[in-house]
């Protein structure tokens, strides 16, 4: 069967609490409508409709690149007007998948699974459904004295005996055809919500002898819609354990996977030790045999293998094999360190290229600087790299040496082999092989501790 993907992604999200349109909050690096649409790739659907409405160029904005066609919801009348939108982008013989852009736990496994259940049942159309111990706030399903589904009612609309229902609707559907579409032509808005109820298709299709199936999924954990801020928490949670699993199952050590947050598109090889207190965002690829941690946060960048971090902050830049890093570093992005690079505590790093074998073992400030091999820089070194309105680069050559609590002004070149004199300030270039000091002649004032200075006097 040929299928169309709807995602329904119209509604402001009113608990999120939020300016920001509820399917663009973020869990484990993604946007929730971005978990929905991964899943509905991998089960082979290649035409995605999303509805939109609140919000609408912020998710459009999002979604550019996706290969996804936009329906507008302009008014929010419920579920069943918000699908009725993307009926001019639906021909005669697609059969529809239609899901909530708020579930962002679902699987793509799962929906395959759906799909299937769908294809091979005969049925004009199927309820994805599943039990809860506490069903409070979603549809429940109805069925009949055979166990076949009568109706589904919303929990506003429930009566008493009906909200013991334990089996609850997810908001996932499969459509055969345009069927849906008369269906959804023929509703009223006779409910506790004044609104067109999607799931008012279902009696219409029974009580005209169309085939309806109800696919129960057993985790329950998948359909969780996401309305409010706990709720979006919960989910979070659950997708990075989802990770922590994935990674330690490929053969990562974590010492802590509670205290672990690593985002769905991390990479990390095996025989790497994960300590507690790490977070990992973006798009990271970290290398085998690492040890990353305690209290390391890493965002966006690319980490070879044998690399050590302890306690530091890695953002956009590119570690090559067996670096070590921290406590306390902060790498900024543009930072680029060759193989075997020491960068120790207190030491900060900004669209520098630090050189094979270098060491800034601490207390430094290295921005805009191109480092070759072997340099030693010492503490408190700083390149001053902004006059105040333009920024210059500095060039330390190969196995120069710094002195601790240099200067440099940039722009400058320290040549190969060159040194600098502890606390000198250097806005000249050094040529290589020579040695640059930098010092105020020091000026001693003797007998003047023991006693008060007298007003007047040096």
């Amino acid at each position: 069967m040929q299928f169309t993907a709807v995602i329904l992604a119209a509604g402001k999200g009113v608990r999120m609490k939020s300016k920001m349109p509820k399917v663009l909050h973020r869990l484990a690096g993604l946007e929730m409508i971005l978990h929905v649409v991964r899943a509905v790739r991998q089960v082979g659907v290649q035409k995605i409709v999303v509805i939109v409405g609140h919000g609408r160029q912020e998710v459009r904005d999002l979604l550019t690149g996706e290969d996804i066609l936009f329906a507008l919801q302009e008014e929010q009348l419920g579920t069943g007007h918000a699908l009725m939108q993307a009926r001019p982008l639906i021909s005669d013989d697609e059969n529809l998948l239609v899901l909530a852009g708020d579930t962002p736990l679902l699987r793509g496994q799962t929906m395959s699974r759906f799909v299937y259940y769908f294809e091979n049942s005969g049925a004009d159309a199927a309820v994805l459904s599943t039990a809860m111990e506490e069903p409070f706030g979603y549809g429940r399903i109805i069925r009949g004295p055979d166990t076949m589904l009568t109706k589904i009612v919303e929990e506003k609309d429930a009566l008493p005996e009906e909200k013991k229902s334990k089996e609850i609707n997810s908001g996932i559907y499969c459509f055969k055809g345009q069927g849906v579409f008369d269906a959804l032509s023929r509703l009223d808005t006779a409910n506790a919500q004044g609104e067109y109820y999607l799931t008012d298709v279902f009696p219409l299709f029974i009580r005209e002898n169309k085939k309806v199936e109800v696919y129960r999924h057993q985790d329950s954990e998948e359909i969780q819609g996401i309305n409010n801020r706990v709720q979006l928490y919960q989910a979070g949670k659950a997708l990075h354990r989802r990770k922590n699993l994935e990674l330690m199952e490929a053969g990562v050590t974590m010492i802590d996977p509670d205290t672990t947050f690593i985002d769905l598109e991390v990479e990390i090889g095996m025989d790497t030790i994960i300590h507690p207190q790490t977070i990992i965002q973006g798009r990271t690829c970290i290398g085998q045999d690492c040890e990353i941690g305690p209290q390391v946060q890493i965002h966006a960048s690319q980490i070879g293998d044998g690399v050590k971090i302890d306690s530091s902050i890695i953002k956009e830049a590119s570690i090559a094999d067996c670096c070590q890093i921290g406590p306390y570093s902060y790498l900024r992005p543009g930072t680029i360190l060759r193989e075997h690079v020491k960068i120790g505590d207190f030491v900060e790093i900004k669209k520098s290229l630090v050189g094979e074998g270098s060491k800034i073992p601490h207390l430094s400030y290295i921005g805009d600087a191109l480092l070759g091999k072997r340099v030693n820089v010492g503490a408190g070194t700083i390149t001053c790299n902004y006059d105040g309105r333009n920024k210059y680069q500095t060039v330390l050559e190969d196995d120069v040496f710094i002195g601790s609590n240099t200067n440099l002004i940039a722009p400058i070149t320290i040549g190969k082999n060159a040194r600098t004199g502890a606390g000198s300030t250097l806005n000249k270039d050094v040529p290589p092989h020579a040695l640059a000091v930098e010092r105020a002649k020091p000026r001693v004032v003797e007998k003047k501790l023991g006693r008060k200075i007298k007003e007047g006097e040096e």
